[in-house]
């Protein structure tokens, strides 16, 4: 059990031209199970020469107190401060299944207004269908702050608003004029009370906003950045607009920044992703949703009536592409038009956006893979762009979600818990959105939390970290192989590694170089599992389709009988593996929820491995490195979900 602690904070206010020093103490303790939300044991001292006294050692001792034991440690400052690898200490509530703050606002919050923002589209844009104004619907809440003092905002929008329960879709969602169950209820009942303002908005085509749904193209980028630019030009807004949301709500994130309004100040995109083709390919291997991902976003989520029934140009073009991606890239099918371009996000933002990233990912989603967040957040920082970014060993869920954490697989995330969990997540971002959205305190350094699949965590200035080193390792030699060809008739090759003579952490993207000679049909695919093969525990994987074969998203030909080189990259791994144990990578023509190539049902078709290079990104941190951090125990006051 953690003992009692006291982090002592210095608060200076200016009230009727009087400086006051008041002296607050926060006390941080280990939760009990039946303890309820409670606020930071706030006392102040009564006289000036106290309040002189403590300051005069606030200023000798600095920003923190440290003492013999990591256990020991207090911190001087605003509890919204409290260092990362301090706040497992913090009295924080986490009786529920969301983070929450250790002290409540004081506002209350007004009933919702509605909007419609009319947006003035580019003649490209203005696509065929019934005539009227192409306008985005908003729905707003403000705290109930004195008169004249300006809030900023924190908006969500997607297209999942009021969509109808019709066929697909299932049950009927709630319109945006009730705060949603993902972003939307968390921050009204989070950050509006603390002076934030909440807005919802639906995309073109959806819920109430007219016009066509363009899924992720430039109309409803147009749409999104109009709305930003409405709301920072409010008379109740200070100027600052956020956006967050998850899956398709934080693709709308990068969305916004792509051409960004001046109001757009920062973006929390979790499991967004950077770009359609991005998102349902990975070297030119095709996910089987790619095929009808458009057609299903229009069926289950467009609200067809008069003032929103028109066509959209690419509603036509976007069910076709994902067909002649996979079947015909290699003769150009790939670069047939700029339905891709148009949707590829990541570019124009670290070209346009000076704003600040709050990346949030699962090491385990499946939905949007985790290539998203990384190497990206690496090329936001070397594009200026401030960014911080949080991995765990989730899936396709917030940092915050016990319960839906608990419903991971062995290999998939379980090993992890319960420690993936972070209940101090609302305590990051309230510092984050602080900074950001109202000018206070210091600005927030870049850094990474990350996750290995045992459950512990660590902050790194880089991701891959600074001290990583990559062991290089041949096939043939250091890695023995078993079995020549990769092909849908069955048939696989399995790699597997010397005797591993010392724990090994593995904290980067693992790379695999494939020698590879094509068969009687010119294509292949190589799917590539990572297993800890002494207890069969999977840890990750690559794919890619031989076009690809220098990755990313530019195919090549490729003729019969020839030789060529894949340079595979596993998806981020952060991972150890125990002295005596050895790796094995499965190669097959397909895996999990992947498409076999195009010459898969051809029997002449398949992939010779020659050899190859296998590369891994190798950490060395003993168990006191200052880089270790522990996640606050909330199953201390809640059970673990099983």
């Amino acid at each position: 059990m953690l003992m009692s602690k006291q982090c002592l904070g210095i608060y200076m206010a200016a009230e009727s031209s009087v400086l006051e020093a008041e002296v607050y103490v926060a006390e941080l303790v280990e939760q009990s199970p039946t303890s309820s939300r409670r606020e930071l044991n706030l006392s102040m001292l009564s006289t000036v020469a106290i309040s002189i006294v403590f300051l005069l050692l606030a200023m000798s001792f600095g920003n923190a107190i440290v003492h013999d034991s990591n256990d020991d440690v207090s911190f001087s400052g605003e509890w919204w401060e409290t260092p990362v690898h301090l706040r497992h200490q913090m009295d924080l509530p986490m009786d529920t299944m969301r983070a929450q703050l250790p002290v409540n606002g004081t506002h209350e919050v007004l009933p919702y207004t509605e909007h419609f923002i009319e947006v003035d589209l580019p003649l490209s844009e203005q696509d065929v269908g019934s005539p009227g104004a192409d306008l985005m619907h908003v729905a707003l809440w403000l705290p109930d702050v004195e008169e004249g003092v300006k809030v900023p905002v924190i908006m969500t929008i997607h297209p999942y608003y009021d969509f109808g329960g019709e066929g697909i879709a299932g049950d009927d969602s709630s319109p945006n004029t009730v705060p949603d169950g993902g972003v939307g209820k968390w921050v009204y009942d989070t950050f509006v009370p603390h002076g934030y303002a909440l807005a919802q908005a639906s995309t073109f085509g959806t819920g109430q906003s007219t016009h066509c749904q363009d899924v992720k193209g430039l109309g409803e980028q147009i749409g999104i950045q109009a709305v930003v630019d409405w709301l920072g030009k409010q008379e109740w807004s200070n100027g600052n607009v956020g956006l967050m949301g998850k899956s398709y709500a934080g693709t709308t994130n990068w969305e916004a920044a792509q051409n960004p309004s001046e109001h757009l100040k920062t973006i929390v995109p979790i499991s967004g992703s950077i770009g359609v083709q991005e998102m349902f390919y990975r070297n030119g291997s095709s996910e089987a949703r790619a095929m009808l991902y458009d057609a299903l976003y229009e069926g289950a989520t467009a609200d067809p009536g008069f003032d929103d029934s028109r066509m959209c140009t690419d509603d036509a073009i976007g069910p076709l592409n994902p067909f002649t991606t996979w079947a015909g890239a290699e003769f150009g099918g790939a670069q047939w038009n700029d339905y891709w371009d148009e949707r590829r996000h990541l570019p124009d933002v670290l070209e346009n956006y000076r704003g600040s990233v709050y990346l949030v990912w699962g090491l385990q989603d499946w939905n949007v893979d985790p290539y998203h967040a990384f190497p990206t957040y690496q090329m936001m920082i070397d594009a200026g762009i401030n960014a911080r970014a949080i991995a765990g060993q989730w899936a396709h869920n917030y940092p915050d979600q016990p319960d839906r954490h608990s419903e991971l697989g062995s290999g998939y995330g379980l090993e992890a818990y319960p420690n993936m969990t972070r209940m101090d997540w609302a305590v990051e971002l309230y510092q984050w959105f602080n900074y950001y959205l109202k000018d206070i305190g210091e600005e927030p350094e870049p850094m990474v939390q990350i996750q290995t699949n045992d459950g512990k965590w660590h902050l790194e200035k880089t991701w891959p970290p600074e001290d990583m080193t990559w062991d290089m390792q041949e096939i043939g030699s250091s890695w023995s192989i078993t079995g020549t060809t990769v092909n849908a008739q069955g048939s696989s090759v399995t790699l597997v590694s010397e005797e591993l003579t010392e724990l090994t952490h593995i904290s980067g993207l693992p790379t695999l170089h494939l020698d590879v000679t094509t068969q009687a049909c010119q294509g292949g695919q190589i799917f590539a599992t990572l297993f800890d093969n002494t207890n069969d525990l999977r840890l990750g994987h690559a794919t890619m389709d031989i076009r690809y074969r220098d990755g990313g998203y530019d195919a090549k030909p490729t003729s019969p009988f020839s030789s060529y080189t894949m340079l595979m990259e596993f998806n981020p791994l952060d991972v150890v593996v125990p002295a005596g144990h050895t790796l094995r990578i499965e190669l097959t023509e397909s895996g999990e929820d992947y498409l076999p190539s195009p010459c898969a049902t051809n029997p002449l078709g398949g992939l010779d491995v020659d050899g190859g290079m296998i590369g891994l990104p190798i950490i060395d941190r003993p168990n006191s490195h200052e880089s270790w951090f522990l996640a606050p125990p909330w199953w201390d006051q809640q059970p673990i979900p099983e």
